[in-house]
C-alpha cells in the first residue's frame, strides 16, 4: 500500500519504511512483546553453505556472527516465551543459512550498539537502525562534528517515522510543527530523537516555543511514560508505532496522528574495516531476495511495502 510522507529539512533523517497500519497489525497481533534476552539464530553450521568461504577466517572458525541489538522493539525484534523473534531475527536466520553460520543476538541499549561494534563486542549491529550519512561518517547528530569512526550499512528494509498520542487526547497534533511548546517521548539515540531535537530548534527559531524532549533507553519505557500522562506524544518507526497502537491496552491506549515522515533504509551496520564480512552479508541478502525467502519473511510480518528489491551498501542519505 502507499503512504504519504511529509518532506522535512535535509538535517532531519528518518529510521524506517512506509507500510500500512492495517497490513502491519493483521499479522503482528498474532505475536506479543516481552522482556529482553539473547538468542542465537541461524542456519546450518556446515561449510557447504554457498557463501561460507566468503566470510572472514575468524567467523568461519567460530561459525557465529555476534549481533548487537536492542531486543525490545516489537515487531522488529522482541522476546516472546523466551525466544527472540521479529523481522530482524527472521532475516538474520535466512542470511545464516546462506552463510553457514549462526547470528547470535546480544541485547544492548540502542545508543550503545555502534560503540559496541567499534570495540568489537559485536561483529554487526542489526536493530532497526537507519542508514544515514551521519552514521556512515561517524558524525554526531547534535554537533555536526566527527565523533568517531563511521560504519558501513547493508540495507535490507525501509521505513518512516510516526507520531502517536494517547487515544482521544491528540491535542490537535497532526504534524511535527504542532509539537511546538509541547512534550514528546522517544527512544534515546534514534532518528525520532534526532527529529524531535531538530524540530525543537525550528520551533524556537519561529517563536513557537521549544519541544520538551524526554528520551528513554528503550521504546517501551517511552510508551509507559506517555500512557501515564507524562507527555502529549511519542514518536518511533511506523511499524513499531502501529504495533503499539494496536496492542497496548487492547488497542485502547494510543492512536497514530498525521503522516509518516522521512522514509529511509534500515541497514545492518558493519565496521568500516570489515569489508569482507560486509560483502558476504550483502551477497547473502541478494540470494534470499532472489530465492524468495526474503519476501516470505516480509509478508509474514505484514510489512511488504517496506521491502527492498536488491542488496545495497550505504544507500542512506
Amino acid at each position: 500500500m502507499t503512504a504519504s510522507f511529509t518532506p522535512r529539512g535535509a538535517t532531519l533523517k528518518s529510521r524506517m519504511a512506509p507500510v500500512g497500519a492495517i497490513a502491519v497489525v493483521g499479522v503482528l497481533l498474532l505475536t506479543g512483546c516481552g522482556d529482553q534476552t539473547d538468542k542465537a539464530t541461524g542456519g546450518s553450521n556446515s561449510n557447504s553453505a554457498p557463501l561460507f568461504n566468503q566470510l572472514p577466517k575468524e567467523i568461519q572458525s567460530s561459525k557465529v556472527i555476534k549481533v548487537g541489538s536492542d531486543i525490545n522493539y516489537p515487531p522488529v525484534e522482541f522476546k516472546k516465551n523466551g525466544q527472540v523473534m521479529g523481522i530482524d531475527p527472521d532475516i538474520a536466520d535466512a542470511l545464516g543459512k546462506q552463510l553457514g553460520v549462526k547470528f547470535e543476538f546480544n541485547n544492548g541499549t540502542f545508543d550503545t550498539l555502534l560503540s559496541g561494534l567499534r570495540s568489537k563486542r559485536y561483529d554487526i549491529a542489526m536493530s532497526a537502525m537507519t542508514d544515514n550519512k551521519g552514521r556512515q561518517e561517524g558524525v554526531d547528530p547534535d554537533t555536526g562534528k566527527k565523533a568517531g569512526e563511521g560504519v558501513d550499512f547493508v540495507d535490507y528494509f525501509t521505513a518512516g517515522v510516526s507520531i502517536y498520542t494517547k487515544r482521544g487526547a491528540n491535542s490537535g497534533i497532526k504534524t511535527w510543527d504542532d509539537l511546538c511548546g509541547k512534550k514528546i517521548v522517544v527512544q534515546r539515540g534514534t532518528v525520532s530523537h534526532d527529529l524531535a531535537k531538530s524540530q525543537s530548534k525550528t520551533c524556537q527559531k519561529n517563536g513557537k516555543g521549544k519541544i520538551s524532549v524526554e528520551a528513554f533507553g528503550n521504546d517501551t519505557e517511552a510508551q509507559t511514560r506517555l500512557r501515564g500522562g507524562g507527555a502529549v506524544a511519542g514518536s518511533s518507526d511506523f511499524p513499531v508505532a502501529a504495533y503499539a497502537v494496536k496492542t497496548s491496552g487492547g488497542g485502547k491506549d494510543f492512536e497514530l496522528v498525521g503522516d509518516q515522515v522521512e522514509a529511509a533504509p534500515y541497514g545492518i551496520a558493519v565496521a568500516k574495516k570489515n569489508t569482507q564480512l560486509r560483502d558476504a552479508i550483502k551477497q547473502a541478502l541478494a540470494l534470499i531476495i532472489a530465492n524468495g525467502e526474503y519476501d516470505k519473511i516480509i509478508a509474514k510480518w505484514g510489512v511488504k511495502d517496506g521491502a527492498v528489491t536488491k542488496a545495497i551498501i550505504n544507500g542512506g542519505k
